[in-house]
């Protein structure tokens, strides 16, 4: 019974955004193109939100891409939100591009050993790929639609977290901050965990910023919090981290009860 509760758990923390009821936030306005990508070799759907200050001006702005952020996934409500936050003066104006999910656990996951995580798919371990159709093809479209400055930062949940902090560790140099709300670190039997003193020690020069944060959820706190445990011990200068430990939160609440702290120490004006 155990082995199958902590089945049903990966289960849902791989699905988490997909479960939400269609709809359940207000779409704000907002843009979409198609782009075809041959690092994936499909068509993606890319959502873009901007904020009113980007119509009154001709600023550029910085980029918060995200991922899961198909207007049935979890763009319209980080969209919302950033709104508040900007319309209150408490972040930076931003542009949120939202990446639409095609095949969730084949682009979010990197390879895996454990024959139970390649159940949960049938196929897994495409984060490569993906990331390279982000930074090859993603970077470059945007850019040239919209006034951007060379900041930009990722946001992600669960098997999304996951890729927030693969890419944190593995290819830091690609976004100035992440974010990444319980973030399934479990994948691989906790590789990324294992690893990150050792990722630490290549870490780049230029200033980044890491926002993370762990549920009741037990495969999740555990990972979570050594991954915090290491960032202490490692004591990177240029690095300012923010580990957010939530007990009372679940594995399916976590995003929308810290997205706005996230959001405000990542964008703090």
């Amino acid at each position: 019974m155990k082995k199958i509760a902590l089945l049903l758990s990966l289960f849902f923390s791989l699905s988490s955004c997909q479960n939400a009821p269609e709809n359940q936030d207000p779409i704000p306005k907002h843009d979409s193109f198609k782009i075809t990508s041959k690092a994936v070799n499909e068509t993606r759907t890319i959502n873009i939100w901007t904020p009113e200050e980007y119509t009154k001006s001709t600023d550029s702005l910085p980029v918060l891409y995200m991922l899961d952020g198909g207007t049935k996934e979890d763009f319209p409500h980080v969209a919302n939100t950033l709104a508040e936050l900007i319309k209150a003066k408490k972040i930076q104006p931003i542009i949120l591009v939202g990446i639409e999910n095609t095949e969730r656990r084949r682009d979010l996951t990197g390879p895996t050993q454990v024959a139970k995580d390649k159940e949960i798919a049938p196929v897994v371990g495409g984060s490569e790929k993906f990331r390279a159709f982000v930074k090859d093809e993603l970077f470059a479209a945007i850019n040239k639609r919209y006034r951007t400055t060379a900041e930009k930062g990722i946001i992600g949940e669960s098997v999304a977290g996951l890729f927030v902090v693969e890419t944190f560790l593995q290819h830091p140099e690609m976004f100035d901050f992440y974010i990444a709300f319980d973030p399934s670190l479990w994948w691989n039997n906790q590789h990324l965990v294992i690893t990150a003193k050792e990722q630490l020690k290549k870490f780049p020069t230029g200033e980044k910023r890491f926002w993370f944060a762990g549920s009741n959820a037990e495969d999740i706190y555990k990972s979570t919090r050594a991954l915090s445990e290491t960032l202490k011990s490692e004591n990177i200068k240029n690095l300012k981290w923010q580990y957010s430990d939530e007990p009372k939160e679940q594995h399916s609440t976590i995003f929308r009860a810290t997205k706005v702290k996230a959001l405000e120490w990542s964008l703090k004006k």
